[in-house]
C-alpha cells in the first residue's frame, strides 16, 4: 500500500492549519458575507449555529473517524465495506478532482487580479476589462475553441506549482499551510482592522447585521444556512478523510473537530465584517445603496472591490494587493486540500508513488483547466460549478451518511474517536448521522435540484450530460482497474 502507514503529521498544528486551509477558502470570503447579508441578516446568525451544531460538527466528526480509524482512502474504505461500493467512493472523488479542476482557475483570476492591484490595472471601468479580459465571451458554447492566453499561461504555471507541493512528501505541504494560514489570518485582520477607520463603514455593518426575524418562518433561510455550512466546511469531500488518516494514534478526533469548525467560521464572520464595511465605504463616496454594491462570487472580488479600489486613493495600493493576496492564500490551502485528496486515492489503488499519481492528475487535470480558460469559459465553469455543488456533491454527502451509519455502522467508529477526545460522541451522535443528516440532506438536495434543472438552454443541458457522464463512466473505470494488490484491502468486519 505504498507506505500509507508511514505517511503521519509531524504536529497537530500542521493538522489543523492543513484542515483550516482546505475549509477557508473563495466560499468564505466572496460568498458568506452575501448570504449572511441576503438571508436575514444578524438573524441568519440562529439558523447557521443550528446547521453547524446539526449538521456540520456531526459529519467532521464522522469523517474525521473514518480517516483515523480506518486510515485509508475513501475509495478503497467503501470497497472493504462492500466491494460494490467502491463506485461510490470514485463518483466522490472524481466530484473533487472537477471542482478543483476550475477552482484552480479562479484562482488564476486572483493572480492576475493580484498583479494589476499595484497599479489599478483594471482601468475606469473593471466591469468591463473583467468581461474583455479575463473571461472573454458570451453566456455559449461558441467560443470554446479561442483560448484566453494570459489565463492558460497561468493555470498551466498553476499547475506546475500544486504539482511541485504535492509530488514530494507531506513535508512540504506542512511546510506551506503552517506558514500560508495564520499568515493569511494576520492579512484578513489588516483589512478588517483597516476597514473600520474608513468613513461609512458603519453604513455596511448596519445593513449587514440588522436582523430580519421574520424570514427564520422562511425555509429558504434555513436551506441557505445548511448550505452554507456544507460548503464552508469542505462535507463530503473526502478531505477530511484523508487528512485525518495521517494523524498520529494519539490525536484527539472531537477536540480537533471543534477547532476547525470554530475557526473556519470566525474566519468568514471576520471577513463579512471587513468586506461590509468596505462596501459601506463605497456606499458612502458613490452615493448609491448598499443593495446595489452587495453581490457574490467573482462579481464581488473582481468587479466590485476593483471599483472601490479605484474611488479609494493611494491606501488602496497597500489595500488591494493585501485583499487579492488574501484570496490567493486561501485558494492555495484548498487547492491542495483538494489534489492530495485524489492523489492518495490513486496512490493507495494502484501503488503508485506521490510523484506519479500528482503527475498523472496534473495531465488529465491540466487539460480540463484549459476549457475554462477559454472564451466560453466562464459560462462552463458556471454552471459545472452549480452541477457539482448543487446536485452531485450533495448527493455523495448523502450516500456517505447512509454507508457509514447503516451499511458500516457507525457505532464501531465511537471507540476510536472517544480514546482520545475529551468531548466524547454517543447515541446522540449516532442518531443524529443515521437519521437526521440524511433527511436534512435529501432535502436539501431536493431543493438544489429543482433550481438546476429549471434551465432550458441547450448548452447548458449540453455541459450537464457531459459531466453526468464523466461522473458515472470514469468512476466504473477506475473501479474496473485491477488495483496493485487485491490482498492490501481486506474487508472491515
Amino acid at each position: 500500500m505504498q507506505g500509507q502507514q508511514k505517511t503521519r503529521w509531524n504536529s497537530r498544528f500542521a493538522f489543523l492549519m492543513a484542515m483550516i486551509g482546505s475549509a477557508v477558502g473563495l466560499g468564505n470570503i466572496w460568498r458568506f458575507n452575501y448570504v449572511l447579508y441576503s438571508q436575514g441578516g444578524g438573524a441568519f446568525l440562529i439558523p447557521y449555529i443550528t446547521a453547524i451544531i446539526v449538521m456540520g460538527l456531526p459529519f467532521l466528526i464522522l469523517e474525521y473517524g473514518v480517516g483515523y480509524h480506518l486510515r485509508d482512502s475513501l475509495s478503497n474504505i467503501l470497497k472493504r465495506i462492500k466491494p460494490y461500493l467502491e463506485v461510490v467512493g470514485w463518483f466522490i472523488l472524481l466530484i473533487v478532482f472537477l471542482i478543483l479542476t476550475y477552482y484552480l482557475v479562479i484562482v488564476g483570476w486572483d493572480v492576475i487580479y493580484l498583479a494589476l492591484s499595484f497599479f489599478k490595472g483594471w482601468g475606469a471601468d473593471p466591469n468591463m476589462f473583467f468581461s474583455n479580459n479575463i473571461v472573454v465571451g458570451g453566456d455559449d458554447l461558441n467560443s470554446i475553441t479561442s483560448f484566453v492566453l494570459p489565463m492558460s499561461l497561468i493555470t498551466i504555471l498553476l499547475w506546475i506549482v500544486l504539482w511541485y507541493t504535492s509530488c514530494k512528501s507531506i513535508d512540504r505541504i506542512e511546510k506551506i499551510v503552517k506558514s500560508l494560514i495564520p499568515l493569511l489570518f494576520l492579512l484578513m485582520a489588516f483589512i478588517v482592522f483597516y476597514s473600520l477607520t474608513l468613513p461609512g463603514h458603519m453604513i455596511g455593518l448596519q445593513a449587514l447585521f440588522r436582523p430580519k426575524w421574520e424570514l427564520l418562518s422562511d425555509p429558504s433561510i434555513w436551506v441557505a444556512a445548511f448550505g452554507q455550512v456544507l460548503f464552508s466546511l469542505s462535507m463530503g469531500l473526502s478531505i477530511a478523510i484523508t487528512y485525518a488518516s495521517y494523524l498520529p494514534d494519539e490525536s484527539e478526533i472531537t477536540g480537533n473537530v471543534v477547532a476547525v469548525a470554530f475557526s473556519n467560521s470566525f474566519f468568514e464572520l471576520f471577513t463579512a465584517i471587513g468586506v461590509f464595511s468596505i462596501l459601506g465605504y463605497m456606499s458612502l463616496q458613490s452615493g448609491l445603496p448598499i443593495d446595489q454594491l452587495a453581490t457574490s462570487g467573482a462579481g464581488l472580488s473582481f468587479i466590485v472591490f476593483p471599483q472601490v479600489f479605484n474611488v479609494m486613493g493611494n491606501s488602496a495600493y497597500i489595500l488591494g494587493p493585501v485583499f487579492f493576496l488574501c484570496i490567493f492564500f486561501a485558494g492555495l490551502t484548498s487547492l491542495i486540500s483538494l489534489f492530495e485528496t485524489m492523489r492518495n486515492a490513486l496512490s493507495m489503488k494502484f501503488g503508485f508513488t506521490r510523484r506519479k499519481s500528482s503527475t498523472i492528475l496534473t495531465i488529465f487535470g491540466l487539460v480540463i483547466s484549459l476549457v475554462y480558460t477559454t472564451g466560453s469559459g466562464s459560462f462552463i465553469l458556471t454552471i459545472a460549478d452549480a452541477f457539482l455543488n448543487n446536485m452531485a456533491l450533495i448527493l455523495g454527502v448523502i450516500l456517505q451518511a447512509v454507508i457509514f451509519g447503516w451499511m458500516y455502522g457507525v457505532e464501531k467508529l465511537i471507540p476510536a474517536i472517544n480514546k482520545n477526545s475529551k468531548l466524547k460522541v454517543g447515541k446522540t451522535w449516532t442518531a443524529v448521522i443515521k437519521y437526521i443528516l440524511p433527511v436534512i440532506l435529501s432535502l436539501l438536495w431536493i431543493c438544489e435540484v429543482i433550481d438546476v434543472i429549471t434551465f432550458d438552454d441547450i448548452n447548458v443541458l449540453i455541459i450537464q450530460i457531459i459531466i453526468a457522464a464523466i461522473l458515472i463512466i470514469a468512476p466504473i473505470v477506475l473501479t474496473k482497474l485491477p488495483a496493485k494488490d487485491e490482498n492490501s484491502t481486506p474487508k472491515i468486519d
